[in-house]
């Protein structure tokens, strides 16, 4: 059984890297069956079961669950340097580290990995839509480069399987932010309710910031000859989807690190 859909970061073998979808687990309850890898309060889903989760992922992938980081979610733009003090709260995180996984959790929410495979260095961001509007995947790259001496020029990014603009929707107040960044990013503006592409937005903002067009890895961009990235909430035997479930929805990852 696979318990990990992977995509390659073109022209690079240096990383591990990949998405997982909601199949290949042991999670019992109906909206987080079977795959589920995240635990709280709100979602019951028992830590020994999303444990053995992680477990079969790595086992599959080839990492260490025991060195495997995954971002405190927050929805803003805080970046976790590994090895600097640890925040409470950081939806991105940057390592140069050899021994460790990193990894961002979504469920609608983009999962975006980050790769420099000249300094080796690579980066997880949780990008929802007001982390998309704070920035957090151009803080992830800020933070690379700060940290590691990267060239923005030299980033491979990949966005991760997120609800499409098919389907997600946010209150007009919220949407004007997107449709100023690009008119393109919103439709049917006018309504109470407008379909947001924070697919489209996070690319905006990446290339603004430095990012080469030809670094984004994004299947939602049908002119590339890639197979499409399907919308988390239009395919509920794929992927797990907030939109979709409602509030005890699972969690699928985009993790990564830096082989040996």
């Amino acid at each position: 059984m696979q318990y990990c859909q992977l995509q390659e970061i073109t022209n690079c073998h240096i990383f591990l890297h990949g998405f997982t979808t909601r199949t290949g687990g042991i999670s019992y309850i109906p909206t987080l069956s079977s795959f589920n890898l995240f635990s709280s309060s709100k979602r019951r889903d028992p830590k020994a079961v999303v444990k053995e989760n992680l477990r079969r992922l790595a086992n599959a992938a080839g990492f260490d669950p025991e060195t495997f980081h995954s971002v405190k979610v927050n929805h803003a733009s805080d970046v976790w340097i590994m090895g600097k003090p640890q925040p409470d709260n950081y939806d991105g995180i940057v390592t140069n580290q050899q021994d460790v996984t990193i990894a961002a959790p979504g469920a609608d929410c983009i999962p975006v990995l980050f790769a420099d495979p000249v300094k080796k260095a690579c980066g997880a961001a949780h990008s929802g839509w007001q982390g998309t509007l704070l920035g957090v995947a151009m803080a992830t790259v800020n933070a690379m480069i700060k940290e590691y001496g990267c060239n923005v020029k030299d980033i491979l990014v990949v966005l991760g399987p997120s609800v499409g603009p098919c389907c997600f929707t946010l209150r007009r107040e919220s949407a004007k932010e997107f449709y100023s960044l690009d008119p393109k990013c919103v439709r049917q503006f006018d309504s109470p309710t407008p379909y947001i592409d924070i697919r489209r937005a996070t690319r905006i903002l990446l290339e603004t910031g430095g990012i080469l067009p030809q670094n984004i890895q994004d299947d939602s961009v049908t002119d590339h000859n890639q197979s499409l990235t399907f919308c988390t909430a239009c395919h509920p035997d794929t992927f797990y989807s907030h939109v979709r479930d409602g509030t005890n929805f699972g969690t699928q990852i985009g993790f990564i690190s830096i082989r040996d």
